[in-house]
């Protein structure tokens, strides 16, 4: 009988572990101003606001127990993840590319069974991971150009996705 209530406890505190996905856009870029030429054209890096905004998400999240910081290939998204990747001591993180398929990316995702992961998108990918994740459609439609402020967090409890989103960071103009 003590078997039985030792593996039913098991069971039970196994169920209640969740894994907490926060999703954002990369932070505020830099705009190149009227006869400037970019250094990266395509790949503009962190504006000032922008780089003010990431160590705003590192604030943020530093007691989120963030274990994996996922990111595409961009001087920006990159840009945005480094300050939380810094508090860590981390070298690492992972890249992953939107040209192919997000699939891949989700599955990566879910496959993560302990720690929390920062995914840090584009305003036309972050609804596609936020959505494919939960499984459902939580965010209709890409994110407008001149929103950086939006944290998704879904949680996963089991089998069960949770879906939530506030505002973090100052707000830019």
């Amino acid at each position: 009988m003590r078997i039985l209530f030792l593996f039913f406890s098991l069971v039970y505190f196994s169920s209640c572990v969740s894994v907490k996905y926060f999703i954002v856009r990369h932070a505020e870029k830099e705009v190149p101003s009227a006869g400037t030429v970019m250094s990266t054209p395509g790949d503009p890096p962190l504006s000032a606001a922008g780089k003010v905004r990431a160590i705003e998400l590192r604030e943020e999240l530093k007691a989120q127990n963030i274990r994996y910081i996922f990111s595409t290939n961009t001087i920006r998204t990159i840009s945005t993840a480094q300050p939380l990747n810094n508090l860590r001591g981390a070298t690492h993180i992972e890249l992953y590319n939107t040209k192919d398929s997000l699939d891949y990316l989700i599955q990566k995702l879910k496959a993560i069974k302990k720690g929390n992961s920062l995914i840090v998108g584009h305003s036309n990918t972050v609804d596609d991971i936020v959505n494919k994740l939960c499984g459902s459609i939580q965010i209709p439609s890409d994110l407008k150009d001149s929103e950086y402020d939006n944290l998704f967090i879904v949680t996963r409890k089991g089998s069960k996705y949770v879906f939530s989103r506030k505002k973090y960071g100052t707000p830019t103009e």
